[in-house]
């Protein structure tokens, strides 16, 4: 059976020495790995449409025997090229990925997952690499998971306390506006990465230290 869906590409990885395993996120499917057959040879059809971070409608084909399908189509909606203007793009875009992937499971529908990693990608280039951003993709993905930070007993200072309460109700560019200073930034990056431990058991390797 043939189904259409939208989505961005988390991941890639070789599976032959012509085919490529590509792991979306959608919003309806949730998180979904296809197979691309062909798309490392040159004349591919996929040729320039599946890499990190692109957004697609795509169709593929469902398996009957496994979570692996056979991606038919890919028509390429958005590069997100301006995240691989700055390294510091694609290392928060990289964490922010391997958290999703840690945090949802395989083919479970994930609608504001799916929006809330949307708006990341595109305004993470809007601005300078700020840590508040990635802070606020953190806090807004446990609070759909329901792991919303406690703050009213949670034992951080009250100025901490009031920038989590506006990264969980902020957009993008309110968090852009956001003025830290350099305690504040290793404050909550230290609860968030102790969180993080406790109700996850790890964290993603990838996660920026600065």
């Amino acid at each position: 059976m043939i189904e259409n869906a939208t989505g961005i590409i988390l991941r890639t990885r070789p599976l032959t020495d012509t085919s490529f395993i590509i792991h979306w996120l959608t919003p309806d499917f949730g998180r979904l790995a296809t197979v691309a057959k062909g798309a490392r040879r040159a004349k591919s059809p996929f040729a320039g449409k599946l890499d990190l971070f692109y957004l697609a409608d795509f169709s593929f084909l469902r398996s009957r025997r496994s979570e692996l399908h056979n991606l038919r189509e890919v028509n390429l909606k958005d590069t997100h090229a301006g995240l691989r203007r700055e390294l510091d793009y694609v290392l928060q875009a990289s964490y922010c990925t391997a958290l999703v992937e840690q945090t949802t499971e395989m083919e479970t529908p994930l609608p504001e997952t799916f929006e809330l990693m949307s708006g990341f990608l595109k305004h993470l280039p809007q601005h300078p690499p700020l840590p508040q951003m990635l802070f606020g993709f953190e806090v807004k993905l446990l609070s759909e998971q329901g792991l919303q930070p406690d703050l009213e007993n949670d034992r951080i200072g009250p100025d901490l306390k009031q920038i989590l309460r506006i990264l969980l109700v902020s957009d993008w560019d309110s968090m852009a506006r956001l003025k830290l200073t350099p305690q504040q930034v290793t404050g909550l990056r230290q609860f968030l990465h102790g969180f993080l431990i406790y109700h996850l058991g790890k964290v993603p390797r990838s996660r920026p230290s600065h």
